[in-house]
């Protein structure tokens, strides 16, 4: 949950992707070959270019949300998690005690560059440049960078999150080598091929284009990089399905209400859209029963006098994310959410 918006989601039903899960759509529009365009009358085009805005309308909002949901939301969980807003990682059927959710959230960093084959261990392969695409308030990017001794840079679309992350960096130590910076992931301000570790850290949900942002996490990276998603996904289809289920649909539609999503996909149509930029090296994990401790920790953090106090002078954004959380934990029960990690190299 490491991306970052306005007004209630409902607010926001034109969103173009959120009510459907098939494969058609969730790529986003740059998917469509350019002759189903060109075969439309031209008496289309008006209603295209009012499709258009439309859409470019709801993204807007979406980002707008996805902002200030963060920014009222950042401080809280700080409070009571710390600087890592991300799941823990645990071992299957452990029950985790207090103290080891936040050593649980470094795990799961850990287990992302194990599964990746990213390592300080040989100084020649050590990433030198690291983008940290959705950092939250940096708490990855502050970890990359004393790891491997790196250069990193993050992005996010709380300015909240932004300067918070700065902060914390100067306190460390590190705003040498460390910078954040309010920016899109769909339009990242960073030049062709500068980072030799592309790091997502749970913000792929909030990505409108899923195929447009797997592109720009491959434009920045240098060739022969790692990129790293980690992310919410739902199942994947079966053969026979072009769809999820109307009542999962509906599950994931109140999902996306309480925390400003657009439509979800799953780990395949990452797989698909890795394929299809001709990444090598691709690599995909179902790591839900990793993360099974995580929302009924996160539930009862929120209901200790300390927890519900902070939530009340959060805003209504923030409630309205804590009151879907049993809808997180249902999701995962029914196998309907997958927590996954989908890893890639460019080509050298």
């Amino acid at each position: 949950m490491a991306a970052r918006l306005h007004g209630h989601a409902s607010e926001l039903p034109s969103l173009p992707l959120r009510l459907s899960a098939s494969r058609s759509c969730l790529l986003g529009a740059a998917n469509r070959p350019p002759s189903a365009l060109r075969l439309r009358p031209k008496s289309c085009r008006p209603a295209r270019v009012m499709a258009a805005a439309a859409s470019a309308t709801a993204e807007e909002g979406l980002k707008k949300g996805i902002a200030e949901f963060y920014d009222q939301s950042s401080g809280l969980w700080e409070d009571i998690w710390g600087d890592h807003m991300h799941h823990g990682f645990y071992d299957p059927g452990v029950t985790a005690s207090v103290d080891d959710h936040r050593a649980a959230q470094i795990r799961m960093v850990e287990e992302a560059l194990r599964f990746s084959g990213v390592s300080e261990d040989d100084p020649s392969k050590k990433p030198k440049k690291v983008v940290d695409v959705g950092c939250g308030i940096g708490g990855s990017s502050r970890y990359l960078a004393k790891k491997f001794e790196a250069q990193c840079q993050g992005i996010t679309l709380s300015p909240v999150q932004a300067q918070r992350a700065h902060n914390l960096s100067v306190v460390e130590g590190l705003a040498d080598r460390v910078t954040f910076q309010v920016a899109d992931a769909l339009e990242q301000p960073f030049s062709d091929g500068q980072f030799d570790l592309v790091w997502s850290m749970e913000s792929g949900e909030h990505m409108p284009d899923k195929k447009k942002f797997v592109g720009e996490l491959a434009r920045v990276a240098a060739p022969g990089a790692t990129i790293i998603i980690v992310t919410w996904c739902h199942r994947d289809l079966l053969p026979s399905e072009d769809t999820l289920l109307p009542e999962e649909l509906n599950l994931l539609n109140k999902i996306c209400d309480a925390y400003y999503l657009p439509s979800w996909c799953s780990a395949a149509d990452y797989i698909e859209i890795a394929q299809s930029l001709s990444l090598e090296n691709i690599k995909t994990a179902d790591w839900s029963e990793n993360v099974a401790p995580f929302w009924p920790a996160v539930i009862r953090s929120a209901l200790t006098w300390r927890g519900f106090t902070s939530l009340l002078q959060s805003g209504w954004k923030t409630i309205k994310g804590a009151l879907a959380m049993p809808l997180m934990i249902e999701g995962y029960n029914k196998k309907l959410i997958k927590f996954a990690i989908i890893t890639c190299r460019k080509p050298e």
